[in-house]
């Protein structure tokens, strides 16, 4: 944490061993699934883009186990994680992305649209920082309501150069609304490298505190340091002190769209790609769970089964269920 970001202080004490094996849980789910997606892709059968969000899994493993049902979350084109984690039905994810009719968008919206209202995951959009503004309504909606409802906004580094970031954060400091902002920094936009988008030296937080809100870029790979942020900052929006702002540093290991690694395009290097490999978010925590005696080597085999399983299952059930009829086609749409 630097030192212009010291509003948010880190928990000294650690989650409970239950909640640290529920945040293991979670990391597992989403990663074998989108290894899944990045084996199935090259069938032809999943025809939406894909961005995947391998290597980024404890940013919402770490918030997610902190929110209620009643939480809502709001994410953009890299959403598998977020969906998952917050509760999102795996048959109904993988049905989406073969884009038929018992998918949580019924077959209409593909990966970058995901949506589960019954979960408190109020949908994806690639456009790019749309849901933030959308999240900051929510939030302004349960502060109106006086509901004890948190909202939480995932995007990635590139979503704030955008005006629209700057005016939710704007709007929900001056308002105190109960949202949390966090930036998943995994160091491109696309192609395109911080450094040729965003001034040197200063962190993406610090613009969360020139809108003055609590603000702290932490180790976005290690889940208890994102929980332990995310829990002040969660326990601030009940208590009605208003918004924070979470910069979580990270690094997909696939391309920006699709099951392969972009190596050969020339923005990123091989080198660099393995270095943060070894800097594996789920290996770090299961290591780390198996030392403190948290994780022992059959319980980590019950937990990779359960979620192979359940991944098994549900591409069964996705390439088992039928497409959408055409007359869906007008459904669930505003006339223009």
């Amino acid at each position: 944490m630097t030192t212009q970001q010291k509003d948010i202080r880190a928990a000294a004490v650690l989650p409970d061993a239950k909640t640290r094996l529920a945040v293991l849980e979670s990391m597992i789910r989403v990663r074998l699934a989108e290894e899944a997606i990045a084996a199935l892709y090259g069938e032809g059968e999943i025809r939406c883009p894909t961005h995947l969000c391998i290597g980024q899994e404890a940013v919402a493993a770490g918030i997610s186990v902190l929110l209620s049902r009643d939480d809502l979350v709001f994410s953009g084109h890299r959403s598998h994680g977020h969906y998952l984690a917050k509760g999102g039905d795996m048959n109904a994810m993988f049905a989406e992305l073969y884009g038929r009719v018992t998918g949580c968008a019924r077959g209409k919206g593909g990966s970058q649209h995901l949506v589960d209202l019954a979960c408190g995951f109020m949908g994806a959009a690639p456009i790019l920082s749309s849901t933030i503004s959308v999240g900051v309504g929510s939030a302004w909606a349960a502060k109106l309501d006086r509901r004890d409802q948190v909202s939480i906004v995932y995007f990635g580094d590139g979503a704030t150069e955008e005006g629209t970031f700057h005016e939710a954060l704007n709007f929900a400091s001056v308002h105190k609304l109960p949202v949390i902002f966090v930036c998943e920094n995994n160091l491109y936009s696309v192609h395109s490298a911080m450094d040729i988008r965003q001034p040197e030296g200063r962190p993406i937080a610090l613009l969360g505190t020139a809108h003055g809100m609590p603000s702290v870029t932490c180790d976005g790979n290690d889940a208890d340091v994102v929980h332990a942020h995310a829990a002040e900052a969660v326990a601030r929006a009940r208590a009605g002190e208003g918004p924070s702002f979470i910069e979580c540093m990270t690094y997909r290991w696939m391309e920006h769209c699709g099951p392969g690694d972009d190596i050969p395009l020339g923005y990123r290097t091989a080198e660099e790609l393995a270095d943060w490999r070894i800097r594996d978010p789920l290996a770090i925590y299961r290591d780390r769970l198996a030392a403190a005696g948290e994780l022992g080597a059959a319980a980590e085999a019950d937990l990779m089964k359960k979620a192979r399983d359940e991944v098994a299952a549900a591409v069964a059930f996705a390439k088992a269920s039928p497409y959408p009829e055409a007359a869906e086609l007008s459904e669930h749409v505003f006339p223009v």
